[in-house]
């Protein structure tokens, strides 16, 4: 079985955040839903835990962030092209995220831009072209 990646989040609005995901394609998961939590599927391998505060309380001691004020942390997403990227993007931006809270990055060989969810939960979605991102990287001869 391939490792798969849980990402916790806690939301203020369970459903609001639910449907958010689910108008940037994300899929809800029923069998690891509730009314304290959503499971949405963004891939085989990667799915995200949407968490009523009350719920994620149960998992750390620590005082929930404030995402919309402070960073918690830095989640991207790889995408297929720079078309994809921005299409991304755009349905985050339609299902009522913010778009483009970050500068948008082009770095030629990467492009990359940023979205916020209903809490304020920064994703980066990125397109690299890892070869021409090697090069570029390589130390000068």
């Amino acid at each position: 079985m391939p490792k798969m990646m849980f990402v916790n989040l806690p939301v203020s609005d369970l459903a609001r955040s639910t449907a958010f995901y689910e108008g940037i394609g994300a899929t809800k998961d029923e069998r690891f839903s509730d009314g304290t939590a959503s499971c949405m599927r963004i891939s085989d391998t990667i799915h995200v835990m949407l968490l009523t505060h009350a719920k994620f309380r149960q998992f750390t001691p620590k005082a929930i962030t404030d995402a919309r004020t402070t960073t918690e942390v830095l989640l991207c997403l790889s995408e297929e092209s720079r078309e994809a990227v921005d299409a991304t993007v755009e349905r985050a931006a339609a299902a009522g995220g913010r778009a483009d809270p970050a500068p948008m990055q082009d770095f030629g060989f990467m492009y990359g831009r940023t979205y916020e969810d209903p809490d304020g939960h920064n994703w980066e979605v990125m397109w690299m072209d890892v070869e021409a991102a090697m090069k570029a990287m390589a130390p000068a001869a």
